[in-house]
């Protein structure tokens, strides 16, 4: 099943996207049991939104080896390294990435998103991670790659607003589709051009892991994100471009990037 948020000239709600390019609205929040309203529209006529507000976004680092060798900042880590987005930074499909005043070297991170159901998730094992799990969806770990070598730690780099795109949808039962999220592949392509192709069995620590190691941190809540690192190929952002990041059997999140918003910044 795939779950959207989206806006239409009645509000903002969620619903269940057809193979027949159709959403059927459901009453309230998807998560227990689905009850349609009756109301459709076709996917053309609304606008999607991220498909989730998540109160947390959690983040893994270095989860992939040849991403490691890339950044060149030491060896891979023993145990999962784990840091946080704002909400704030969490964007839908074709909302715009916006570069920060003075910043020259934002990068994309296309990565697996995996939402936590209506359980959450609190010390749970990795046996009892998987019923954590609402669904799968795609993310983009928007990184200025020059604060976060500066900083030594990560919240500004990453937590800029617009720096967390999520969507098209979230996708509940991958094993219908004939898809495993253990072994998806992951690409990103920057106006034409392809950066990364990776694929989630290349993770260092799998999905199971993930869920059960940030649950002995922090209460994962209903809704929540975690994405599960980026493979190799990160690269520069210009404003005036165009980001796509796809997964396999979870379609496409496309963003424009454009300039810093002056309007926001001026005295």
């Amino acid at each position: 099943m795939r779950i959207v948020r989206y806006a239409s000239p009645t509000g903002m709600s969620f619903g269940v996207l057809d193979g027949d390019g159709q959403v059927a609205q459901i009453e309230g929040h998807p998560f227990g049991q689905i009850s349609f309203t009756g109301q459709r529209h076709a996917a053309a006529d609304v606008r999607l939104l991220s498909p989730i507000l998540p109160s947390k976004v959690v983040c893994v680092g270095k989860n992939y080896a040849d991403h490691v060798a890339e950044m060149k900042t030491g060896d891979a880590p023993k145990e999962p390294l784990l840091f946080l987005k704002p909400s704030t930074s969490v964007i839908g499909p074709g909302d715009a990435i916006r570069i920060p005043p003075g910043s020259t070297n934002v990068h994309h991170e296309a990565e697996l998103a995996v939402v936590i159901g209506a359980r959450g998730a609190r010390h749970v094992t990795e046996e009892q991670a998987v019923a954590s799990i609402f669904g799968y969806t795609i993310g983009n770990d928007v990184t200025e790659r020059d604060m976060q070598r500066a900083d030594n730690q990560w919240t500004r780099a990453k937590g800029f607003d617009s720096f967390c795109p999520i969507g098209p949808w979230i996708e509940t039962d991958l094993a219908g589709i004939g898809k495993d999220p253990a072994d998806l592949q992951v690409t990103c392509t920057v106006d034409g051009e392809l950066r990364q192709d990776g694929r989630t069995s290349q993770l260092l620590f799998g999905i199971p892991t993930l869920i059960s190691y940030i649950s002995q941190v922090m209460t994962l809540l209903p809704g929540d994100v975690v994405l599960t690192g980026t493979p190799a190929g990160v690269g520069p952002l210009r404003a005036g471009g165009s980001v796509t990041c796809a997964i396999e059997g979870l379609g496409e999140l496309t963003n424009s990037v454009t300039g810093a918003d002056t309007a926001s910044t001026a005295s």
